[in-house]
């Protein structure tokens, strides 16, 4: 069954390369990232393992916690860290999930549920569809879907700046407009009535239009 955003993601235990985890147990009252590869030793996902590494002093920030998925051993991921540190610069610094027998990929719809065996001898060709960043809330709902193809190497920049978003709207009654970014003004939400946003934004907001109701950005 596919998932959809809303819907809770799924639980399970694996190992990673910083041991085993039970997924939920180890969100705890974060937000979390799990972003997902076809295959070790890939150009496209090295680069993004690496930009991921950089990037987490960023997501630390935001109570998010990081984890990848990729379609290989935990033991193919070590000897893949020593390639990805010295090409990038980094190596990760979050665990690393070893989804050898699929299922991981599987329970996350990222492979069809009848897919058989194992990793040995699949190409990343066979598990191309394994290329799906989830944001996952504190509430373990999924919050976000971002797919991507293979020859397209991911923007994590984007995913901090949704997770900005989905973290301010889940604290204020307001949305963010096209290409926003944090600082800028945003729209008060639809649900909310003129009289209630007088009360909560009794600065007041400007109105292209009656349903486009623009006013700065909440601080806490």
């Amino acid at each position: 069954m596919a998932l959809r955003i809303g819907d809770t993601a799924p639980d399970f235990s694996a190992d990673t390369t910083e041991g085993r985890i039970a997924f939920h147990n180890w969100l705890g009252d974060s937000w979390g990232v799990l972003f997902s590869h076809p295959k070790d030793f890939t150009p496209v996902c090295t680069t993004e393992l690496g930009c991921m590494a950089r990037l987490k002093p960023e997501f630390d920030k935001r109570n998010v916690k990081v984890i990848g998925l990729s379609v290989d051993s935990v033991d193919d991921h070590r000897r893949w860290a020593n390639d990805i540190r010295e090409t990038q610069g980094m190596a990760p610094n979050y665990p690393v999930i070893g989804d050898n027998d699929l299922s991981v990929s599987m329970l996350y719809d990222m492979l069809p549920a009848e897919t058989h065996g194992t990793a040995a001898g699949r190409t990343p060709a066979d598990n191309q569809t394994v290329r799906t960043v989830f944001v996952i809330g504190p509430d373990k709902k999924i919050k976000l879907e971002l797919v991507y193809p293979m020859t397209t190497g991911r923007n994590f920049d984007e995913v901090l700046r949704v997770i900005d978003s989905m973290q301010l709207t889940a604290k204020y009654k307001v949305a963010t407009p096209v290409n926003w970014m944090p600082g800028e003004d945003v729209i008060i939400a639809a649900s909310v009535s003129d009289e209630d946003a007088r009360r909560l934004f009794p600065e007041g907001w400007s109105a292209p239009k009656p349903y486009i109701r623009m006013v700065h950005q909440p601080r806490a």
